[in-house]
């Protein structure tokens, strides 16, 4: 049992530690267009997201599809720079994201991309042939600690809209050009192989 909390506290520190920046900046940007109101649907893509990385860590443990970090590098702020646009661009008028299916699948398929840099982290701990266990609770602990992130940025966003009084259009506009901007530098950073 006690490996298993070390698996849960990897996956957990995966997320909320402050190297991970490219997964927090993900998540962020992913949330960024949705209000308040809407954190059934903010919970339903992070689940999604969760989904995704999953399934390719399983495969990528099993050594079924490799992880090339340089790739991976190159394709985790691509994630974010798209999210970003998307998140600009289905804006609507009416201040909702106008597709949310749209979402649900940004969020899967780039969680597929993700999990590929979960992994190595994975490999690295596991010393047993069995990876149900200890896949179930590093994913639980990456679950965990999106949704403390989530929270977080809720509470911000509250703070934003009931105190500052702030539209939430500048708010999306905002997180997700940051989101966009550091994105592209962390991009340019991996093609020059910093």
């Amino acid at each position: 049992m006690d490996n298993l909390s070390s698996f849960f506290i990897s996956g957990w520190h995966h997320i909320v530690d402050i190297n991970a920046y490219d997964h927090l900046l993900f998540v962020m940007t992913l949330c960024a267009a949705f209000k308040l109101e809407q954190w059934k649907q903010i919970l339903v893509i992070i689940t999604a997201f969760t989904i995704g990385h999953s399934g390719t860590l399983i495969l990528s443990t099993l050594d079924i599809i490799p992880a090339n970090s340089k790739i991976i590098d190159m394709l985790i702020p691509f994630t974010i720079m798209i999210t970003a646009l998307a998140n600009i661009i289905n804006y609507n008028k009416h201040g909702n994201f106008s597709d949310t299916k749209f979402k649900y699948g940004i969020a899967l398929i780039f969680g597929l991309i993700h999990g590929l840099a979960f992994a190595s982290n994975f490999k690295f701990m596991l010393f047993s042939d069995s990876i149900i266990l200890p896949l179930f609770a590093f994913n639980i602990g990456i679950e965990v600690g999106q949704l403390f992130i989530v929270f977080l940025f809720m509470i911000s966003l509250w703070v934003y809209t009931k105190f500052i009084k702030g539209e939430h259009f500048k708010w999306n506009l905002f997180v997700s050009g940051a989101g966009f901007g550091i994105a592209g530098t962390i991009l340019l950073n991996a093609i020059n192989g910093g």
